[in-house]
């Protein structure tokens, strides 16, 4: 039995589950089912969730398995937060400009392939909150 696709591998719209069979009576059942929210993320997004949960939700334990630190952490977990279509507790649309030192957070942990480029950008436009 395979995984679910997030998305159709032709044209990246949304899947839909059309049918349900029991293995064991055989009994099937046909509608229309969305996909449920985590099955959205990515296999990346979901192994972090996997992680974050048998670490009990402690980010100084994730810190110690995965390596990366609080701040990376943190916006990933604030990534999936907003994959699953809610915002992160806290989250202030009018935060205070990153400093030259968390500008160069960023931009070493870009260096070092702890975050990609698409999250160094945001992370560089939105304020700074570490």
């Amino acid at each position: 039995m395979s995984e679910l696709p997030p998305l159709c591998p032709f044209c990246q719209g949304e899947l839909i589950i059309t049918r349900f069979e029991c293995q064991s009576c055989e009994t099937a059942f046909e509608g229309r089912f969305h996909q449920p929210a985590f099955a959205h993320l990515s296999p990346e997004q979901w192994q972090f969730v996997k992680t974050f949960i048998r670490c009990e939700g402690k980010i100084k334990s994730m810190e110690a398995e995965i390596g990366l630190s609080y701040p990376t952490i943190r916006n990933r977990l604030h990534e999936i937060i907003r994959a699953l279509g809610y915002e992160p507790y806290g989250a202030e649309e009018n935060q205070p400009a990153r400093t030259p030192a968390q500008r160069q957070q960023v931009l070493q942990a870009l260096e070092k392939g702890e975050i990609g480029v698409q999250e160094a950008l945001r992370l560089l436009e939105e304020g700074g909150e570490e």
